[in-house]
């Protein structure tokens, strides 16, 4: 094709859609001995790294695949964050598992959130088929089956995996308000609760401690304990109880608790070198929504909350997937968004990479958008009025680019998508359209009885397997209102002094005795509790861990 001839219309598919105000090349000419025009060579030109990188695919121009044109990401700006984006039934799965075990390769671990349930394969090798052969042939990779260290956990245990527990302490109230979607009053007032239980270290285990402390507050012996911050309300107070009678009625209660979860797990990796990939089984909770989507991010608040600053690195600690992000984003208040957006923006400095996993970019607020460096954009569909204008909208989130992407994006075929990450200078590559590579690893879930042998056979098991119900929070105030008043002995049962048996020298109460039976000890002990409550530090999101 010559300068001068006019552009073919774009193909049935997206990935043919023509380029638009592509610049002439006189000099070098249209095409060289690689067959790519000039401008689709210097597209391709902006994925050449020096250091390592993970391979995504080829590049698609006009309705061709160049496999001599790979489009890849270097490994070290995975930690700037990401958003892989496209319509139901896309690729994005695919997407994932594809940069998970090449990730896991180079030594990262990855959390996977598996909504579908389908993410389990990548433990198994892959099976070679057409489409796999057919694939591979085009963007020009070889494809060898394998399989990749895999660690599975479920929330509460519900589900196949080792279960992953939070005590409410941890999980902190800015969570849990939104998780019992408590209004902004509410929240507060639930923060004051929190307040209160950790200076006087009473812990909050389960759901049952929190139920505990928010009656005491609200009863007459407790109401004034709050006077002086604030105090809790009677209506607020009984909104919040009726909120977590509701919460436990659709079964959360198994999601709180001890052992607690230690996200250091997260940052393991196998004997051979490979990282562990991290897969969170969420099929027996897709009905609850919001509980998953606020469980993660007390996952994420957690790693932040413990990691080290860092800064930059040759490679993450650790890759994060956030799936059906928008659940996250919707009806929460501006507070919260402002500690998601926060969180984001600080945790790279520790090492962690967070991508966000949702249908358009739109469904993520701008500020957190401005955070991920990295996009992978596969197609949307534009059937209906808000259709095209999440499509318009999702167009001027990209770059300016040498393709005509409101067709582009209309277009796409499953397993391809539109590339734009961070080169290794930080600076922006070109848009790119790509047809990626189909992952080495099963695609698709394995049998239930074989994901309940790797989860006994987890060294995670062990650990978290058996739920802890120890004393707490309701078990002490139960406790205290149990406890009689004592009252004076009457003088009538007292022994005469002269009456009582001369007691012997080892059966005096000795000088410990004395001193932790006092009044004084008595109190001091109760100073010390208090002191190991103000122990507890929180974060942004008022998640928190006891200092050891």
């Amino acid at each position: 094709m010559s300068d001068s001839e006019t552009v073919p219309p774009a193909g049935p598919r997206g990935a043919s859609a023509a380029p638009r105000d592509a610049p002439q090349d006189t000099s070098a000419g249209p095409q060289d001995a690689s067959g790519l025009p000039a401008e689709a060579r210097k597209i391709a030109s902006g994925y050449v790294f020096t250091g390592p990188a993970l391979d995504l695919g080829a590049l698609l121009w006009d309705g061709q695949c160049h496999a001599g044109a790979p489009v890849r990401v270097p490994l070290s700006v995975l930690s700037r964050h990401g958003l892989v984006a496209g319509a139901t039934g896309t690729g994005k799965t695919k997407t994932l598992q594809l940069i998970a075990e090449q990730l896991s390769a180079q030594g990262v671990p990855v959390f996977l959130a598996d909504i579908k349930g389908d993410l389990s394969g990548i433990a198994r090798p892959g099976q070679r088929n057409d489409r796999v052969r057919k694939r591979s042939a085009e963007v020009g990779r070889a494809w060898t089956p394998a399989g990749f260290p895999a660690e599975f956990l479920a929330l509460g245990g519900l589900g196949h995996g080792v279960p992953v527990r939070a005590t409410v302490t941890s999980f902190g109230p800015v969570l849990l308000a939104k998780a019992l979607r408590l209004n902004q009053t509410q929240e507060q007032s639930l923060g004051l609760i929190f307040h209160y239980a950790d200076t006087k270290g009473l812990e909050l285990i389960d759901l049952k401690d929190l139920r505990a402390v928010v009656a005491f507050l609200a009863s007459d012996e407790g109401r004034a304990e709050l006077r002086d911050i604030g105090g809790l309300s009677g209506a607020t107070a009984g909104v919040i109880l009726r909120s977590l009678t509701a919460f436990e009625a659709q079964g959360m209660a198994d999601f709180f608790g001890e052992p607690e979860f230690d996200t250091a797990d997260l940052l393991r990796t196998a004997e051979d070198g490979r990282g562990v990939v991290s897969v969170l089984e969420l099929p027996a909770v897709q009905d609850k929504p919001l509980l998953f989507s606020t469980f993660l991010m007390w996952l994420l608040a957690d790693l932040f909350h413990d990691l080290p600053e860092i800064g930059d690195v040759d490679k993450p600690k650790l890759v994060f997937f956030f799936d059906e992000a928008h659940l996250l984003f919707h009806g929460a208040s501006r507070a919260f968004l402002d500690s998601i957006t926060q969180t984001v923006r600080l945790i790279r400095s520790k090492g962690v990479g967070v991508f966000f996993v949702t249908q358009t970019p739109k469904d993520v607020p701008g500020d957190v958008l401005a955070q991920l460096g990295n996009r992978v954009q596969h197609a949307l569909r534009a059937f209906t009025p808000d259709d095209d204008k999440a499509l318009r909208a999702t167009v001027q989130t990209f770059p300016r680019s040498a393709y005509d992407l409101e067709e582009l994006l209309t277009g796409l075929g499953t397993g391809e998508a539109v590339v734009t990450v961070l080169g290794e200078s930080g600076a922006p590559t070109p848009v790119a359209a790509t047809r990626l590579r189909a992952p080495e690893s099963l695609m698709g879930p394995v049998d239930a009885a074989e994901l309940d042998r790797a989860v006994r056979d987890s060294a995670l098991h062990d650990r978290y397997a058996q739920a802890v119900d120890r004393e707490s929070a309701y078990e002490r105030l139960s406790a205290a209102r149990a406890e009689p008043a004592r009252e004076p002995e009457p003088a009538a049962r007292r022994a005469p002094r002269t009456q009582r048996a001369p007691r012997a020298a080892e059966e005096e109460p000795s000088l410990v005795e004395q001193v932790v039976h006092s009044p004084m000890f008595r109190s001091l002990a109760r100073s010390v509790g208090t002191q190991l409550g103000r122990e507890i530090t929180r974060s942004l999101f008022g998640t928190a861990r006891r200092r050891r």
